[in-house]
């Protein structure tokens, strides 16, 4: 199957030299744990300085990039997780406070056992591998998603990551595993519909609010900026009530490949795209001034 041509937005990879063989980022020492430096970063504002408050993305084309290489499928996921790994680092550097990464949807159940298997063998050990550099830095790390699939000591480490970065105040890291958008509705519906029966609230009682607060991203902002990586150009079941308003930025870079240029682009993009929530470019013109005058 041949790759999708260019697409009209994103800028490509292509006008970068051919990446290696090795997973990006990986060098002697990759795996030390130093102290992040807060500073900006070269992912940092877009041109009108604006910054994504939450940035979602769905990371794909592992398997394609392990392809192209003539290497087993499972490379493809390794290397993918460095460049997770980075672009977590690079996301805290340049100030964005919400990051949410698509890490196994309840869909992936359907590829083949053995690399369900080593997915969730990858996932445990990325856990424990970073742990120790995430609560150095700050990072709150919050999975969303049905864990009760998972293997027993995955649900362990999962819970002991979360409880040991509970308290941190930088970049909150939202791993969604095991999740789908179909399933994340119907879960806060059922807990609107329970909380109905139970007499706590009356049905003409129910609203957004209502259910938005059994959502998995309940108490965080809705992302502002989702990028998906690979070329494919849909959200695949993803964050369905919380990505309508957010924009959408599509790029034909596979996964292992989005480094820092590439995460710059998108924020950059985002900066030059006017948010308008259902009101007019006057509308948004006037409450800018607005702002702008209060400082």
């Amino acid at each position: 199957m041949s790759e999708p041509a260019p697409l009209a937005r994103g800028r490509q990879a292509a006008s970068r030299p051919a990446p290696s063989t090795r997973a990006p980022g990986e060098s002697e020492g990759a795996h030390a744990h130093p102290t992040w430096s807060g500073t900006q970063s070269e992912a940092g504002t877009g041109e009108a300085g604006r910054l994504p408050r939450h940035l979602a993305i769905v990371m794909d084309g592992n398997g394609r990039w392990a392809r192209h290489r003539l290497l087993p499928r499972f490379e493809g996921h390794r290397a993918g997780a460095t460049a997770a790994r980075d672009c977590v680092r690079a996301c805290a550097e340049a100030g964005i406070e919400y990051l949410t990464l698509f890490a196994f949807s309840s869909e992936n159940w359907a590829r083949p056992a053995d690399e369900v298997g080593q997915l969730l063998t990858l996932f445990e050990e990325v856990l424990e591998r970073e742990a120790d550099e995430l609560a150095e830095n700050g990072v709150r790390l919050r999975f969303i998603g049905d864990r009760s699939a998972f293997p027993r000591l995955l649900r362990e480490t999962m819970d002991h990551v979360e409880r040991r970065t509970a308290d941190n105040t930088g970049l909150t890291l939202v791993i969604a595993a095991n999740y789908g958008g179909h399933w994340d509705i119907l879960n806060a519906a059922r807990r609107v519909a329970e909380a109905v029966e139970q007499g706590e609230m009356r049905a003409e009682d129910v609203d957004r609010s209502a259910l938005e607060s059994g959502l998995a991203l309940s108490g965080l902002p809705s992302p502002d900026l989702l990028v998906r990586t690979g070329g494919e150009q849909r959200i695949s079941n993803f964050l369905l009530w919380n990505l309508a308003y957010t924009e959408l930025y599509f790029v034909e870079t596979l996964w292992p490949e989005f480094d820092r240029a590439a995460l710059a682009d998108a924020i950059r993009e985002f900066g030059e795209r006017e948010r308008r929530f259902g009101r007019t470019s006057e509308q948004v013109a006037v409450a800018s001034t607005d702002v702008a005058g209060a400082r």
